[in-house]
């Protein structure tokens, strides 16, 4: 069965930098789009950055364009978001998301908050 789990959030002063993982299992990784969500409270949840299967292509929301890096490691079966120059705004529960090329499931983590706060 699809596993995702989320790491590397917590508090971070504005300017500053995290890096969240999100390691994979259960499935094909290679055979998965992998996305970045993020949840503010209050707000949807929203598109942060996608990497295709094979990490050739990349989308980034406007809002961290610049900022946000999005990368995997089909070895690891893990998917990375560098986030730099971290914002107040940039606060929510950051969210993976796998989606299968052929099938077009999807599954989610369970979420890990990201806080930037002085």
């Amino acid at each position: 069965q699809v596993q995702l789990v989320e790491s590397g959030g917590g508090l971070v002063q504005p300017g500053g930098s995290l890096r969240l993982s999100c390691a994979a299992s259960g499935f094909t990784f290679s055979r998965y789009s992998m996305s970045w969500y993020r949840q503010a409270p209050g707000k949807e949840r929203e598109l942060v950055a996608r990497i295709s299967s094979f990490g050739r292509n990349t989308n980034y929301a406007d809002f961290v364009k610049g900022r946000f890096t999005i990368s995997r490691d089909n070895v690891k079966n893990t998917v990375y978001l560098q986030m730099n120059s971290l914002k107040p705004e940039d606060t929510a529960v950051y969210y993976c998301y796998a989606v299968g090329t052929v099938s077009g499931s999807g599954s989610w983590g369970q979420g890990t908050q990201v806080t930037v706060s002085s």
